[in-house]
């Protein structure tokens, strides 16, 4: 009896032991940090992705990122949201996803004299002033700040196995109310853990 005692005690370590070992070996790293030059960032976002199953790679998530840039007076900032799916397997993935970019820019509304005289005193009399709003494209016509952009993202994605370096390059089509362009891409690098 006391050697079926031990037998079991001995089995059930091994089986525990066991268990943990692949917990261990099957940790995947499920969150990714990274830049992204063009892509639903539209001109650069940095961003976090992050799978909803947290044991498995080849499943669907989510990203989340911010970009923008202040140059002479001119501001622009975007807030890039997408839900995405991977499909392969580690470390090489194919990222298929959609969502929306929420973004903002400077808009400045200046007035001109199209039409006038000078009076006998030498002063200038406008007849007809022209007051325009300046416009803002991002390579399709933009109705006014804020706005949205729907994306679409079709790629590729390398994540190590055990997490590090993870790069990604993608076809990211945009869209909005006054058109559609397939051809935007983007490619970012960052740390997956």
């Amino acid at each position: 009896m006391k050697k079926l005692l031990i037998l079991l005690f001995l089995a059930t370590a091994t089986i525990s032991k066991a268990q943990d070992l692949y917990s261990i070996e099957t940790k995947v790293p499920y969150q990714s940090v990274y830049l992204e030059l063009g892509g639903a960032g539209l001109p650069y976002s940095f961003n976090y992705d992050f799978r909803f199953d947290k044991s498995r790679m080849d499943t669907w998530g989510m990203r989340v990122g911010f970009g923008g840039y202040t140059t002479d007076g001119d501001s622009f900032f975007s807030l890039p949201v997408m839900v995405n799916k991977l499909y392969g397997k580690g470390p090489h993935y194919f990222e298929l996803g959609f969502g929306a970019t929420v973004f903002a820019f400077d808009e400045y509304t200046y007035s001109y004299c199209a039409n006038g005289f000078f009076d006998s005193n030498g002063q200038y009399i406008c007849t007809s002033q022209i007051q325009e709003t300046s416009t803002y494209n991002f390579i399709l016509d933009v109705d006014g700040s804020p706005s949205v952009m729907g994306t679409l993202n079709f790629g590729y994605r390398r994540v190590p196995i055990d997490g590090g370096f993870t790069w990604r390059v993608a076809l990211t089509p945009i869209f909005n109310n006054n058109g559609f362009w397939p051809l935007y891409a983007g490619f970012g690098f960052g740390y997956a853990f």
